[in-house]
């Protein structure tokens, strides 16, 4: 896989939209990075930008955009509600794949240190890319924010990492890192009040507030014997947060970083802010998202909110996004588009495939077209997903049923188990196809010269053994079908045992179809030792299929007696 980070922005400016698209053309001028996201908030007069792409790139598009940055913003004239110590606040880069975060923090500290050489601006750095540990924090590298910079830069134990020590006024200092992934999340409540607001970040956020002697708002703050404030800690660890009051929406906000989403997922950080917020006689009214998040933390948002209600969490990735984005309320400042805003729908295209994309009718009529693709291999992946989804169904009803309120978790099981089989036999569908297209592509390659000849056999070689690959999969992804559809059948819902059946025989006409085009594609490849292997397991698995599908059918057979 190809090395891949990300780099996050914040721009001290969040009104001017046209000063911003300047900034974010610079980005969109290196080849192989990919402007993902652009998010300017007014009342923060700050703009999150999200782009993406080969390191090297990602790193030449972010000094590009510092240099713009530095160019267009004049930090003494800035106001706004975010905490920032320049034009450029702050720069993190975090790797997404192929890369160490090791790897990741080298290329933070090169381009701070191109950005204090030619651009003038002190730096410093933070995060993975920060040696010194007293200096890791952002909060603590920002305090005193841009209007304290002149006096800091002086103090010799805040000498900048790289760069100037002199004041820079129109461009205050920058802070760059790297870091894991951070997703910026406001939770919305139903007052204008930042002192309350404060309150609800103080009771969550993991650094807590300070000790006070007798009144806990009003009373003098406890210190330890080096005059350092004693905290009460928050409920949430790894999540950073303060109050603030947006203008532009006439509320106040509970503003949270989370830093680790392993340690405290986005749901956790919503129900825990619903719960201090009631506390204080307030109400959570739904949330907002800064930049974009992992696909994956939505997808357990949407399994927790289902498992709270005690229902099946084996549905469509579609519908755990759905129920995640109106379970936190996301659409409660503006409409909230996944396909926007989940960085790995962003990343790739995540259209579906050729076939997948079709309608049935589609589907069928290509099918039933003079080509021959989609073939046999399609429709069996096809099929096996059919019988996948059956079963899937069938657990998703059993969960449900009257009286069976005590094993809705055991038929969730496998429900998601089912989820994930049919859509792996889904992605096979248009892998079939495409395999045949690369075969297609090696026949047509020219075959005048000896040279010629040599690089189509080995493509033709090499193409066909893909071929054979595919519906190998399909076959083996479709056996780990049965298990489930038995299972349906002997515990599940007894009203819909048929469809369990029903399941059954699509299971074993996909392994058995599968199992045509195994020995269909075998023919081309000479080496016979590379796919020896392959062909004895396939006859094996398609007996058993046989067995599996007569017992599946025995059971269901049994509930009609």
């Amino acid at each position: 896989m190809p090395a891949l980070i990300e780099c996050v922005p914040n721009f001290s400016e969040g009104r001017n939209l046209d000063l911003i698209r300047q900034i974010t053309a610079r980005i969109e001028s290196v080849e192989g990075a990919t402007l993902l996201h652009v998010d300017p908030g007014q009342a923060t007069n700050r703009t999150v930008v999200t782009f993406a792409g080969a390191p090297e790139a990602v790193v030449e598009a972010a000094f590009r955009a510092i240099a713009a940055a530095a160019e267009l913003i004049d930090m003494r004239h800035h106001t706004g509600e975010h905490p920032r110590m320049g034009a450029t606040d702050v720069c993190p880069l975090v790797p997404i794949a192929g890369i160490t975060m090791e790897e990741t923090a080298r290329l933070a500290r090169d381009l701070g240190e191109r950005v204090g050489r030619e651009l003038g601006i002190p730096v410093y750095l933070y995060e993975a890319a920060q040696p010194n540990p007293a200096r890791k924090n952002l909060s603590v590298i920002r305090a005193g924010e841009y209007e304290g910079l002149p006096a800091k830069l002086q103090d010799p134990a805040w000498k900048p990492d790289f760069g100037p020590t002199a004041f820079n006024a129109k461009s205050g200092a920058t802070v760059i890192g790297a870091r894991d992934f951070l997703v910026a999340f406001n939770v919305n409540l139903n007052t204008t009040s930042t002192r309350r607001a404060n309150a609800v970040a103080f009771d969550v956020r993991e650094s807590g507030r300070p000790k006070r002697e007798g009144n806990p708002l009003t009373g003098k703050i406890v210190t330890d014997a080096a005059g350092t404030p004693v905290m009460i800690p928050g409920t949430l660890r790894a999540v950073k947060a303060i109050g603030w009051y947006i203008e532009e929406y006439g509320i106040a906000q509970v503003s949270m970083n989370l830093t680790d989403l392993g340690v405290t997922p986005l749901h956790t950080a919503f129900d825990e802010s619903c719960r201090a917020a009631q506390a204080r006689g307030l109400r959570v009214t739904g949330s907002e998202l800064v930049g974009l998040i992992p696909l994956k933390a939505l997808l357990d948002a949407g399994r927790y909110f289902l498992q709270k209600q005690q229902r099946s969490a084996g549905v469509s990735e579609t519908e755990l996004l759905r129920l995640a984005v109106r379970s936190l309320g996301l659409d409660d400042l503006c409409p909230f588009d996944p396909r926007e805003r989940i960085i790995e729908y962003r990343l790739k295209d995540t259209a579906p495939g050729r076939l997948a994309g079709l309608s049935l009718r589609q589907f069928v009529d290509e099918t039933a077209s003079e080509s021959v693709a989609p073939g046999g291999g399609s429709v069996s992946a096809a099929v096996g997903a059919l019988g996948a989804a059956l079963g899937t169904m069938v657990a998703n009803l059993s969960s449900h049923k009257r009286g069976w309120d005590d094993r809705w978790e055991e038929f969730s099981k496998w429900a998601e188990r089912g989820q994930r089989i049919k859509d792996d036999l889904v992605r096979l569908v248009d892998e079939d196809t495409e395999a045949f297209d690369r075969v297609m592509a090696a026949l047509a390659m020219p075959k005048g010269s000896e040279a010629e000849k040599t690089a189509r056999a080995g493509a033709l070689e090499a193409a066909n053994l893909g071929a054979l690959e595919v519906p190998w999969r399909v076959m083996q992804v479709a056996a780990s079908a049965f298990d489930l559809i038995r299972a349906m059948a002997e515990r599940g819902n007894p009203a819909s045992a048929s469809d369990a059946g029903v399941g059954a025989i699509c299971v074993r006409a996909a392994i058995r179809g599968a199992w045509l085009n195994v020995r269909t594609n075998a023919a081309g490849i000479k080496n016979r030792q590379a796919i020896a292997g392959i062909l004895e397991q396939g006859i094996a698995l398609e007996r058993a299929a046989a067995e599996w599908e007569a017992e599946t059918l025995a059971i269901v057979e049994k509930k009609f007696a």
